[in-house]
């Protein structure tokens, strides 16, 4: 397993790593590319929080959480979680998505959080299973036609 991963905000000198993430052709229906991300986070900055993943210089991935936002848009329910993650083929497998969720955890849980969401597209090759490995939880909400997913933070060390 790496164990000299680590993340980095993105800035004018790592923009073009960042966006040559990119995910195997049979993953690309389940994630937005990088540069979409991107530009996401760039319109909504107060609740993006995207990361390049690094495994001692070399990037291995992209991860982007998002931060208090309004679930429904009604004022009552704000959540935080992981809103996307990209890891190139010849890392997956390898700790790396791991490294990127137990991350983002980790920085919720820094800044109060309680619980982590995460969305994922249904379907064969998806996401699914690697998230329930790490204990997600199905919550039975749909959002935008995806399936959410909690873990509890509090029980995480």
């Amino acid at each position: 397993m790496t164990r000299n991963l680590r993340l980095a905000p993105i800035t004018p000198a790592n923009i073009e790593a960042a966006i040559a993430v990119k995910v195997r052709p049979d993953q690309e229906r389940f994630v937005s590319p990088v540069v979409k991300s991107l530009a996401e986070a760039y319109v909504h900055p107060k609740v993006a929080w995207p990361r390049l993943i690094l495994d001692g210089d070399l990037p291995v991935g992209f991860l982007m959480a998002f931060l208090d936002i309004d679930w429904n848009g009604e004022g009552v329910d704000f959540r935080s979680g992981l809103w996307r993650l990209n890891v190139i083929p010849d890392a997956q497998g390898r700790g790396i998505g791991r490294f990127a969720v137990e991350s983002v955890a980790a920085e919720l849980r820094r800044r109060g959080g309680t619980r982590m969401y995460v969305t994922w597209e249904p379907g064969e090759g998806g996401p699914e299973d690697f998230y329930r490995k790490l204990g997600f939880q199905l919550t039975g909400e749909k959002s935008e036609g995806e399936t959410v997913g909690v873990l509890d933070l509090t029980h995480l060390s």
